[in-house]
């Protein structure tokens, strides 16, 4: 450690502008990550994978292995391993911490779709976890900026210059969703998902409210590439409710065994189902449109009342 004229104790390495790992240690944590969450999926133990994931990722898992525990006490019978092959590493240099890659990998599981993983620790003492897990259709990830050693720039979430700030982008895509506007591109995970709310939002006996709230700090903090363009590719959280309410003299469709397993209360007139949803982005420089590339979203838990 060392002491600067100001008298701010710094520990060496904080600020000075380092790779965030090495591609050899990388790779030896996508290997472990792969085999604990083999391991959890299997005995539906969350205990097994809990060291190696945090943020969205370790939310969405946790929920959806206590469900299966409890509707599966033996294990997972429809168990898979997943394989991961064909791994991209994209490694930011950077200053400071939390330091982070990303994994682009072809999988077992989900079609064509390519996996794209983030790897974040906040202290040389702590294992590498995976925050972010999202699904992306072949050719879609943008070119990253590298300089000559093959190293990635990292966007800080305050970075002007991008259409959407990183740090804001949360926020604006919970605000999008409620209210729409044109500062998104039209798509799945956009003005489709918001006609299939509006649709859905009045059926025979039962009216469903929508709410929507960013989560951007913490284990939940955006994480953010620079592409070659200038833009950023930036992975975000959001959480999400559902409130389905039934009119009076009917109830609430039976939910399935694993939103079962997850809620709490009595399920009378209403259950309030509670989401949360990791996204990847392209955030092009200038002024233009976000572009929401991949969604994941799990159940966390639910009331009835």
């Amino acid at each position: 450690m060392s002491l600067t004229a100001s008298g701010c104790v710094v520990v060496h390495g904080e600020r000075e502008v380092l790779p965030s790992t090495t591609r050899a240690e990388a790779a030896k944590a996508l290997q472990e990550f792969t085999a604990a969450y083999n391991e959890a999926d299997q005995a539906y133990d969350a205990s097994l994978d809990a060291g190696h994931t945090t943020g969205a990722l370790a939310a969405i898992d946790s929920a959806r292995l206590k469900a299966g525990k409890a509707n599966n006490p033996d294990g997972n019978p429809n168990h898979t391993p997943l394989r991961l092959t064909d791994a991209k590493f994209t490694i930011p240099k950077k200053a400071g911490w939390p330091r982070w890659f990303l994994v682009d990998a072809a999988g077992n599981k989900g079609g064509t779709a390519r996996w794209l993983l983030v790897f974040t620790r906040s202290s040389l003492d702590d294992p590498f976890q995976v925050a972010y897990l999202t699904l992306v259709a072949p050719g879609k990830v943008p070119e990253f900026k590298k300089d000559a050693d093959g190293w990635a720039e990292s966007v800080p979430a305050n970075e002007t210059g991008l259409t959407a700030g990183p740090g804001k982008l949360s926020r604006d895509y919970t605000t999008y969703l409620k209210n729409g506007g044109d500062g998104f591109t039209d798509g799945l995970h956009t003005s489709q998902w918001r006609a299939l709310r509006k649709k859905n939002s009045e059926r025979p006996g039962m009216v469903t409210q929508y709410i929507d709230e960013p989560l951007d700090s913490g284990d939940y903090a955006p994480l953010a590439l620079r592409t070659a363009d200038g833009g950023a590719l930036v992975f975000f959280t959001t959480r999400h409710y559902e409130k389905q309410t039934a009119h009076a003299g009917t109830s609430v469709p039976a939910p399935d065994k694993d939103v079962l397993a997850l809620t709490t209360g009595e399920i009378k007139q209403s259950l309030t189902l509670e989401f949360v949803s990791n996204e990847v982005a392209v955030d092009p420089p200038g002024t233009g449109k976000v572009t929401i590339l991949g969604r994941i979203q799990g159940m966390t838990a639910a009331e009835g009342s």
